[in-house]
C-alpha cells in the first residue's frame, strides 16, 4: 500500500503542536481548490437533463428544420396545414430520444457511484479512517489490502508489508499482462513496515523532497530531492497482489492519471450511412427548394394571366398587393406542405431499428461465454450496420488472441524428444485418440491442474537419465520465481512471466519442486529429497542478451551455471563437442516451431572454483563501476556464457482462445484483412501467427522489417514491394505492375499475385509513421496478406489505425483487452473489448463486448451483416413510399391554380408517416434476413456486399426516388382520369375534391403495403400483424374520421363527414384503386423475375440452392482440411522485465517465512462481385487484350 498526501505549498520545518489540525484544515483547502478526485463520465444532472437535451437534439440539422417548418406553420398567411401535422412527429421524436439518452445517463451514473464509493483506508490527522475514493485526495496516505484494486488515482508506494518495501502488482486491466509486476518503496522509507508510517502526510513527504501542489487548479505532487521511479509508481487499474499492506501516497487524482491521459479522446463516432444519409438529406431538401420555386413560379403566373379575373370571387389574402408576392407566399406555403420528403420520423426509425439489432446482440446465446457467465454486450446503438462493412481488423495479441496461459508440451533432451503420443502401433496419435495424462500422483507437491501425455519421459525421471534429471534440475534452478507455501505442501508460484510459471510447474510434477529461496540459497525437493543450492550470481535477461543464467554451489561445493535463452542466441554459445547433438536438437526446435510452440534451449557449463573468484571480483567491481556499468556487466556476462554443454529444449504452448484459427481464416475468406499489433517480441508475435493461420508456409514470403534508421526502414520496404512487383509481372503476361496500378491504394490488392507478410518491429515502424513515409508503409502493408507489427506502444497503435482510415477510406475495427489497447479502440471506426480475467478498461472504452476472439465472426457475418442490410432495405424502402406520398401534392398544384392546396386531408398527412406505414417497415428494418445465420456463416462472400457498399449508395438512393416519382405520377393521374368521366351509381358526377382524396389515399396505402411486402425477405408473425394490421388501422381511422359523431363534436375540424362511406361504396372507386395498384406493383415484379433470372446475387444463389436442398433432403456434406506443418523456425525470447535478478539477489523481495476447418466448404464467389471488384481497382488483362474472353467465374 502507499500512502500520500494532498495540499498546497511546500512543506516546511517539523510539525507544530497544532499539526494535525493544520492537515485537517489543509486537507480541507486541498478541496476546495484541487481537482476532486471523484470520476464523471455521466453528462446531465436533474436540473441540466431538459435544457441541455434539447439544445443537443436542437444540434440536429433535422430536428432545426422541422422546428424551423413549425414556425411557418403559426403564420396564416403561408400555412395551409393545421400546426399539429408538425409539432406532433417532432415532440413525439423529441420525446423518444431524450428517454433513451436519459436511460444511458442513469447506467453512466450508476457506473460513477460505483466507482466513487469504493471504500479505501486514508491516513487523516494521524489515524486510518474509511473514506471514499471520491474523496481522497492529492498526497493522501493510503492503505491498500492484498486484492484490492486500485480506483481512480496514480500511487506512490512509500511502504510495505514485506522486507525491503517490496509490493507485487498485477496490470491485467493496463496491458491484458496477468503476470506479477514488483514495485519498491523509496529508498528512505524501504527499512520501516506499514505500521511505522504515522505522521502527517505533509512531514512524510517533505522528508523525501516531494511538495504538496502550489497554485489554483494543480492537482500532482512535485518533487525536488528524490524523484520516484518507474519501480515506485502504481499506476491506476493495477491490483495489489501478494503483499498485506502497502501504504502509497496519491500521486494524481482521478482525470489527471497516466491512464486517464493516454487514453485518448473518446470521439463521436457515426457510420457510413449516417454520412451518407446526412448529405442526402440536403439533396433532398435542395429538390424540395427546386419544387417550392417551381411551383411558386406557377402561382405568379397563373394569379397575373388568371387569378386577377376571379378577384371578386377568389380575392388576394389581406396584405397581398401582387402576383408576385402572392407567388413568394406560395413558395413557403409548398415548403410546409412538401417537406414530408425529408420525414422528422426517419431519424427515430433509425434509432428504434438499431435500438432492435443492439438487443439482438444483448441477447445472442451463441455469443455468451459460460465460464465467465459473460454475455455479449453492445455498448452502442449508433454502429451497428457498419459492423456489415469492415475491411480491417486490428487485433491485440494478448489476452485477445491467446489465453495468456502457457502450457509446457514438448521437450528435447539429449536428443530425445518427448510431448508427442504414440498409439498402440507406434503412431503419432490424434488428439482426439489421445490416452490418459501421465499420472503424478506419486509427487505430493505436484500442482494437479498440469498435464503432460507422453509417459517415456516420467518413465526416464524414475529411471534415473542423468541427463533428464539434468535437465528438469535447471528448470528448477534458473529462473527468478517467488514460492509462497500457505500450507504444507501447498505452494504458490509468482512469477514475473507465464513462460517461467510453465517451466517451473512441469519441473515441479516431475519431481524437481522449487520450494523456496533466499537472497543466497534456492531449496529444490528432488525426487523427495530437499537439497539447497547456494545461489552466487544470477545474470539478469534482457531484449539483447535473449537468455537468463544462474551460477550455484551444489552441496558437494561443484560450481555450475545453468542457461536457457533464446535458440538463435544459445546455440552460438555451445562447445564445439556439440556439434551433434546441437544438429538433432536443432531439427526438434524446427518441428516445435512449425507447431506455433514457443522455443528455447538449456545449457549448463561447469566453473573451476579460481576462475569464479576472478570473474566474481570482476563483477563486483563492474557492477560498482559509476560509468559505463551495463557495458561492463553486459562484457563479464558474455564471457562466462561460453562453451557451455547442451542440455535440450523446452516447447511452450501459449494457448490460443478456442476457435480463433477457424475465425481468423472464415474472415479473411470474407476479403477482411487482419492486422496484429502487439507490444510483444517479434519471435513471439510471429509464433502466434503462425499458430492461428495468420501466417502460413505457402506464403509466397514474409518480410520482416527490422531497421533502425528511416534510411534502412525505406530501403527494407522498397526491396519488399519490388519483390511483390517483380511476381506480380511475371505474372500479368508482360502488362507492367505500373499500368495496374491506379491512383487509389486500393488497387494494390488487386495487382499484387501471390501472398505475402509483412512484419514490423516498433523502432521501425517510428520511422515508418513519419509523414515522408507513411504512405510508401502503408502500400507495402496493404499489399500483404497479413501484417504484425511487434513491440508497438499504444500511441503508435493508434497511429496505424488512423493511417488506415486516412488513406484506404475503409471500415476499421480494433479489439483489444488492456488499458494499453484503449487508444486503437477508440481511433477505429469501431471499438471491441475482451471482457473477462483481463481486466474493464478496453471494455469500457468499447463500443462492443464479449469474451472470446471467435464471437467476433457471428459479430460481423451474422449481426454486422445483417443490420447493414436491414438498414440499407428500410432506408430504400423509407424513401420510396415518402416520395410516392408527396410527389401527389407536386402535380396536383398544376391543377389547383398553384394554390398550395393538398391532396389529402390534414389528419392524414399526420399519421402516414406515424400510424400508417411506420410500424411495417419498423419490422422489416428490425427482423427482416436473406438467407439464415448458418449460411452467413457458411458463405463468408456474403458479407462483401457491405465492403463494397452496395445495398444503399448514391444510386440506390436514386432509383428509389425514381420508382417513388412513378408511383406518385400513377397515384395521382390514373385516379384523375378516370374521375373526370365516371359517375356514381345514382348518374351523379363522381368527380368531387374529397372523394378523389379518399381514392388517391387509399390507392397509396395498399400499393406501398403491397411494396412493403414484396421488399421483405423474412417473414414473421410481427411482419403479418403490423403490415395487415397498418391496413386495418387505416380503414378504421379513416371511417372514424368521416363518421358522423366525431362532425357533431368537432365541426370545424373534421368536414369530409360520410365522404368515406359513400366513396368506397362505388365499385369504381374500387376499379381505380386496383388498376392503380397494379401498374404500380406489375413492373417492380417483373423487374425483380428479370433480374433474379439473368443476374442473381450470390444471396439469390444461396436461398435458391437451400430450396433445392430442402426438396432432395440431403444433408450438407462436410470438407476437412488439414493443416500443413509448417517448418518456420523462431526463436524464443523470455517475457519478464530486466532487473528482477538484481532485485532477488539483493533478498529485498524475499518473504521472512493446428488448424481444422471443420463443416466449411469454400465456395466461388458470385461474378457480379468479383466483376466490381476489378472496375474498382485494375483492369484486367483480359479486357485489355483484344481477344478477352468474358468472365466465366462460376456462380455458386
Amino acid at each position: 500500500m502507499g500512502c500520500g498526501a494532498a495540499g498546497h505549498g511546500a512543506v516546511r520545518g517539523p510539525p507544530s503542536p497544532g499539526g494535525r489540525a493544520s492537515s485537517a484544515s489543509q486537507r480541507a483547502r486541498i478541496q476546495r481548490e484541487v481537482p476532486s478526485n471523484c470520476i464523471k463520465t455521466s453528462k446531465y444532472n436533474i436540473v441540466t437533463f431538459l435544457p441541455v437535451n434539447l439544445f443537443e437534439q436542437f444540434q440536429e440539422v433535422a430536428n432545426t428544420y422541422f422546428l424551423f417548418l413549425l414556425i411557418l406553420q403559426l403564420i396564416p398567411q403561408i400555412s395551409s396545414l393545421s400546426w399539429f401535422t408538425t409539432i406532433v412527429p417532432l415532440v413525439l421524436v423529441l420525446t423518444i430520444t431524450a428517454v433513451k439518452d436519459a436511460t444511458d445517463d442513469y447506467f453512466r451514473h450508476k457506473s460513477d457511484n460505483q466507482v466513487n464509493n469504493r471504500q479505501s483506508q486514508v491516513l487523516i490527522s494521524g489515524v486510518l479512517r474509511q473514506e471514499q475514493w471520491m474523496n481522497v485526495r492529492v498526497g493522501d496516505i493510503i492503505k491498500l489490502e492484498n486484492n484490492q484494486f486500485v480506483a481512480q488515482a496514480d500511487l506512490l508506494l512509500l511502504s510495505s508489508s514485506e522486507p525491503h518495501g517490496l509490493c507485487y502488482i498485477e496490470t491485467a486491466e493496463l496491458d491484458g499482462e496477468t503476470n506479477m509486476k514488483t514495485r519498491t518503496s523509496h529508498v528512505a522509507l524501504s527499512f520501516c513496515g506499514s505500521k511505522r508510517i504515522s505522521g502527517e502526510p505533509g512531514v512524510v513527504l517533505g522528508a523525501l523532497g516531494w511538495s504538496w501542489p502550489c497554485g489554483e487548479g494543480k492537482s500532482q505532487l512535485s518533487h525536488t530531492v528524490h524523484p520516484g521511479g518507474l519501480r515506485q509508481q502504481l499506476l491506476l487499474c493495477c491490483t495489489e497482489g501478494r503483499e498485506r499492506h502497502p501504504l502509497m501516497p496519491s500521486c494524481s487524482p482521478g482525470p489527471d492519471t497516466k491512464l486517464m491521459q493516454n487514453s485518448g479522446r473518446t470521439k463521436f463516432k457515426r457510420t457510413s450511412i449516417d454520412r451518407l444519409m446526412n448529405t442526402l438529406v440536403l439533396w433532398i431538401f435542395g429538390f424540395l427548394v427546386c419544387m417550392g420555386v417551381i411551383l411558386a413560379i406557377g402561382n405568379a403566373i397563373w394569379e397575373h394571366e388568371v387569378g386577377v379575373c376571379f378577384q371578386i370571387y377568389l380575392p388576394w389574402d389581406e396584405g397581398v398587393h401582387s402576383a408576385f408576392f402572392s407567388g413568394f407566399l406560395s413558395f413557403w406555403s409548398y415548403i410546409i406542405i412538401l417537406n414530408t420528403v425529408v420525414p422528422i420520423s426517419l431519424y427515430v426509425s433509425v434509432e428504434v431499428i438499431r435500438l432492435g439489432h443492439s438487443y439482438f446482440i444483448n441477447w445472442d446465446k451463441k455469443m455468451y461465454c459460460a465460464k465467465r457467465q459473460t454475455p455479449a454486450e453492445a455498448r452502442t446503438t449508433t454502429l451497428n450496420e457498419e459492423l456489415g462493412q469492415v475491411e480491417y481488423i486490428f487485433s491485440d495479441k494478448t489476452g485477445t488472441l491467446t489465453q495468456n496461459i502457457m502450457v509446457f508440451s514438448k521437450c528435447s533432451v539429449n536428443g530425445h524428444s518427448y510431448g508427442d503420443v504414440q498409439d498402440m502401433l507406434g503412431h503419432k496419435a490424434e488428439l482426439g485418440e489421445r490416452p490418459e495424462p501421465v499420472d503424478f500422483s506419486f509427487n505430493p507437491l505436484a500442482d494437479p491442474r498440469f498435464q503432460f501425455w507422453d509417459p517415456s519421459l516420467m518413465e526416464a525421471v524414475r529411471l534415473g537419465d542423468l541427463h533428464v534429471h539434468e535437465f528438469f534440475r535447471l528448470l528448477s534452478l534458473c529462473h527468478t520465481v517467488m514460492s509462497e507455501e500457505k500450507s504444507e505442501g501447498e505452494l504458490f508460484y509468482k512469477a514475473q512471466s507465464p513462460d517461467e510459471g510453465a517451466l517451473v510447474t512441469a519441473a515441479r510434477n516431475f519431481g524437481f519442486v522449487f520450494r523456496s529461496r533466499t537472497p543466497k540459497t534456492i531449496t529444490v525437493q528432488e525426487l523427495g529429497q530437499a537439497i539447497t543450492y547456494q545461489l552466487l550470481a544470477i545474470l539478469d535477461f534482457n531484449n539483447i542478451r535473449k537468455r537468463m543464467s544462474v551460477i550455484v554451489r551444489s552441496p558437494e561445493g561443484k560450481i555450475r551455471l545453468y542457461c536457457k535463452g533464446a535458440d538463435t542466441i544459445l546455440l552460438e554459445r555451445l562447445h564445439p563437442l556439440n556439434q551433434d547433438l546441437t544438429s538433432i536438437t536443432t531439427d526438434h526446435l524446427n518441428e516445435y516451431a512449425s507447431e506455433g510452440l514457443r522455443t528455447l534451449v538449456l545449457a549448463y557449463r561447469d566453473l573451476e572454483e579460481s576462475y569464479y573468484k576472478d570473474w566474481s571480483e570482476r563483477l563486483h567491481r563492474a557492477g560498482s563501476a559509476p560509468e559505463a556499468r551495463e557495458d561492463h556487466l553486459a562484457w563479464l556476462y558474455d564471457e562466462v556464457e561460453h562453451d557451455m554443454m547442451l542440455l535440450g529444449a523446452t516447447a511452450i504452448e501459449d494457448k490460443l482462445q478456442q476457435g480463433v484459427p477457424e475465425t481468423i481464416a472464415i474472415l479473411t475468406l470474407a476479403n477482411i484483412k487482419i492486422w496484429v499489433l502487439t507490444g510483444d517480441k517479434q519471435e513471439t508475435a510471429v509464433n502466434i501467427g503462425y499458430s492461428c493461420k495468420m501466417l502460413t508456409d505457402d506464403m509466397t514470403e514474409v518480410f520482416v522489417v527490422t531497421g533502425h534508421t528511416v534510411l534502412e526502414v525505406r530501403e527494407e520496404l522498397r526491396k519488399a514491394r519490388e519483390k511483390m512487383m517483380d511476381a506480380s509481372r511475371s505474372v500479368c503476361n508482360g502488362f507492367s505492375y505500373q499500368e495496374k496500378l491506379s491512383s487509389k491504394l486500393t488497387s494494390v490488392l488487386e495487382a499484387i499475385a501471390g501472398e505475402y507478410a509483412l512484419v514490423i518491429n516498433g523502432h521501425s515502424l517510428a520511422h515508418a509513421l513519419e509523414a515522408d513515409m507513411e504512405v510508401e508503409f502503408l502500400e507495402t502493408a496493404c499489399a500483404c496478406k497479413a501484417v504484425i507489427c511487434c513491440r508497438v506502444t499504444p500511441l503508435q497503435k493508434a497511429q496505424v489505425v488512423e493511417l488506415v482510415k486516412k488513406y484506404k477510406k475503409a471500415v476499421t475495427l480494433a479489439i483489444g483487452d488492456g488499458a494499453n489497447d484503449v487508444s486503437m479502440i477508440k481511433t477505429a471506426h469501431i471499438g471491441v473489448g475482451i471482457s473477462g480475467q483481463e481486466g474493464i478498461q478496453a471494455v469500457l472504452a468499447s463500443d462492443y463486448s464479449f469474451s472470446q476472439f471467435k464471437f467476433l465472426q457471428r459479430l460481423l457475418l451474422v449481426h454486422g451483416r445483417w443490420s447493414y442490410l436491414r438498414m440499407c432495405k428500410f432506408l430504400c424502402y423509407f424513401f420510396y413510399k415518402n416520395f410516392a406520398f408527396t410527389m401527389v401534392h407536386f402535380w396536383f398544384g398544376f391543377f389547383c391554380g398553384f394554390s398550395a392546396q393538398t391532396v389529402y386531408d390534414q389528419y392524414f398527412i399526420t399519421l402516414y408517416n406515424i400510424v400508417y406505414t411506420s410500424l411495417p417497415v419498423l419490422a422489416m428494418g428490425v427482423f427482416d434476413q436473406d438467407v439464415p445465420e448458418q449460411r452467413s456463416m457458411e458463405y463468408p462472400k456474403l458479407y462483401e456486399p457491405g465492403q463494397l457498399n452496395l445495398l444503399f449508395n448514391k444510386r440506390e438512393f436514386f432509383i428509389c426516388i425514381a420508382q417513388g416519382i412513378y408511383t406518385s405520377i400513377l397515384m395521382f393521374f390514373i385516379p384523375y382520369g378516370v374521375f373526370a368521366d365516371a359517375t356514381r351509381d345514382d348518374g351523379a358526377q363522381l368527380a368531387d375534391y374529397q372523394s378523389f382524396a379518399v381514392t388517391v389515399a387509399t390507392s397509396l396505402v395498399i400499393v406501398v403495403s403491397v411494396q412493403i411486402g414484396l421488399d421483405t425477405g423474412f417473414w414473421t408473425a410481427i411482419n403479418h400483424f403490423f403490415i395487415w394490421g397498418s391496413l386495418a388501422a387505416y380503414f378504421a381511422i379513416l371511417f372514424t374520421m368521416h363518421s358522423d359523431g366525431l362532425f357533431r363534436m368537432f365541426p370545424n375540424q373534421f368536414r369530409f363527414v360520410g365522404n368515406a362511406q359513400n366513396t368506397l361504396a362505388q365499385p369504381t372507386v374500387w376499379l381505380t384503386i386496383a388498376l392503380t395498384a397494379v401498374v404500380c406493383i406489375v413492373p417492380v415484379v417483373a423487374f425483380r423475375f428479370l433480374k433474379l433470372d439473368l443476374k442473381p446475387e450470390l444471396s439469390d444463389t444461396v436461398r435458391y440452392t437451400q430450396l433445392v436442398r430442402k426438396k432432395q433432403k440431403t444433408q450438407h456434406r462436410c470438407m476437412r482440411h488439414a493443416g500443413r506443418a509448417g517448418s518456420r523456425r523462431s526463436g524464443y525470447a523470455f517475457s519478464h522485465q530486466e532487473g528482477f535478478g538484481e532485485l532477488i539477489m539483493s533478498g529485498k523481495n524475499m518473504r521472512l517465512s493446428s488448424l481444422a476447418l471443420s463443416s466449411f466448404a469454400p465456395r466461388p464467389s458470385a461474378s457480379w462481385i468479383d466483376t466490381l471488384r476489378k472496375k474498382k481497382g485494375c483492369e484486367g488483362s483480359s479486357a485489355s487484350s483484344p481477344g478477352g474472353t468474358a468472365d466465366k467465374t462460376p456462380r455458386v
